[in-house]
């Protein structure tokens, strides 16, 4: 089932650090261009991926045409396509061991959930992770940084 309670929406966001943004434009006038802005500035890795531009960089990051491009992993795929298109960016993120799906306002796909779901993947759908992580107050992103004994 889906994640509709805040607190379980509250800890995949608090707990993410890399977000890939699945059908990320590189046109200003386009949602996903702003929310990819959002999570950058917030402190997120943010990965776009975008078959049509691929080679191409969004906010300083290049472009991947598809997830298991990466080669690092990845905590959400924020998804910015039709419903009927959703499906192929959740078995992608299957694929590479993603730790979430994340369907952005007007993007519900019941069937890539219950497959996202079924692979032990978290759901979030019709829902914008700019606008939640406003609502709901999350801080901004801190790098880590690893310590050494040595």
């Amino acid at each position: 089932m889906p994640l509709t309670r805040d607190d379980d929406i509250r800890q995949l966001l608090t707990e993410a650090r890399t977000i890939a943004v699945f059908g990320c434009s590189d046109r200003p006038d386009r949602p996903s261009y702003g929310v990819a802005a959002f999570l950058q500035r917030h402190g997120y890795r943010m990965l776009p991926v975008n078959p049509q531009i691929t080679g191409e960089h969004v906010h300083g990051e290049y472009v991947w045409r598809e997830l298991r491009q990466i080669g690092v992993p990845i905590d959400i795929v924020d998804i910015f396509r039709r419903p009927m298109a959703a499906g192929e960016a959740v078995d992608q993120a299957i694929a590479v061991g993603a730790k979430a799906v994340w369907m952005q306002l007007g993007i519900v796909n019941e069937e890539a959930a219950a497959r996202a779901e079924a692979t032990g993947l978290k759901v979030v759908m019709d829902r914008c992770t700019k606008i939640e992580i406003m609502r709901l107050g999350i801080p901004q992103i801190e790098e880590t940084t690893e310590i050494s004994n040595a």
